[in-house]
């Protein structure tokens, strides 16, 4: 569990009775606000979720992350929230965390789960994160589910990881890099390596950051790499940053497709 936060789980699991479901809704999807939308975060939670939090886990990630919380509106009724955040990983990287989500039953099956992710992932990608990590139980086959067509791979299980006993599967999505932070990788790279080899390292062809990132997380996309390569030789430094985030959500966009 990362950071010492208690466990996270999520509340997409097999569908409702088909008597039971929502079929005809207009969702509406809202970036939480502050306060006044902490006690709707809370109920959502508390309703659905397994595992107990306090006001103050509560307060930790929509306080230091408001710009990375949404909730999903049938009308007035909030039915769907996910809570994240975003910090340093190892002293080298930004992570993204996703904590909690949550739809109610009669609203599953409609997307909801997945566009309140995409929300929150978009943020984090402006947020220049490199990769997004989370847990769900094993058992959650819907959880799995949405998150794999998301790009989520298992990272690794985490025996006996809840409350109730039951494992959890690590899972990761590597996010689309900015060239500013491909030559970060790189710099970082060339840097270990002077210091395993005694600086030989320093005069050698500098490493290929993409590869690099590739093999640090285990993850094999070659259609995000050809992605990235393509955009460091057509990238120009006077590019805008609404352009390169506008770019990199394109490639999110490409990557789960």
């Amino acid at each position: 569990m990362p950071d010492g936060e208690p466990p996270s789980t999520t509340a997409v699991a097999p569908a409702p009775p088909a008597s039971a479901r929502k079929t005809d809704v207009k969702v509406r999807y809202q970036q939480y606000r502050d306060e006044r939308d902490l006690a709707t975060v809370m109920d959502l939670v508390d309703n659905e979720l397994s595992e107990p939090y306090s006001i103050f886990t509560y307060r930790y990630f929509l306080h230091n992350w408001p710009q990375l919380a949404f909730l999903a509106y049938d009308g007035d009724h909030c039915f769907g929230t996910v809570v994240c955040k975003m910090d340093v990983h190892r002293e080298q990287m930004l992570r993204g965390y996703l904590a909690m989500l949550v739809v109610e039953k009669p609203y599953r099956s409609l997307g909801t789960g997945t566009e309140l992710v995409k929300l929150s992932i978009a943020e984090m990608i402006k947020g220049q994160c490199e990769e997004v990590v989370l847990e769900a139980e094993v058992t959650n086959s819907g959880a799995l589910a949405l998150y794999q067509n998301l790009g989520f791979i298992r990272d690794k299980r985490l025996h006996r990881y809840y409350l109730n006993g039951v494992d959890a599967f690590r899972l990761k999505l590597l996010l689309p890099l900015t060239q500013q932070q491909e030559d970060e990788i790189a710099a970082r790279e060339l840097e270990r390596l002077s210091l395993s080899d005694g600086g030989k390292a320093a005069a050698a062809e500098p490493p290929n950051p993409i590869g690099a990132h590739a093999e640090q997380h285990r993850v094999q996309a070659p259609d995000q790499c050809s992605h990235h390569a393509q955009e460091g030789q057509s990238q120009q430094g006077a590019q805008s940053q609404k352009d390169a985030e506008s770019s990199l959500l394109q490639k999110f966009d490409a990557l789960r497709t």
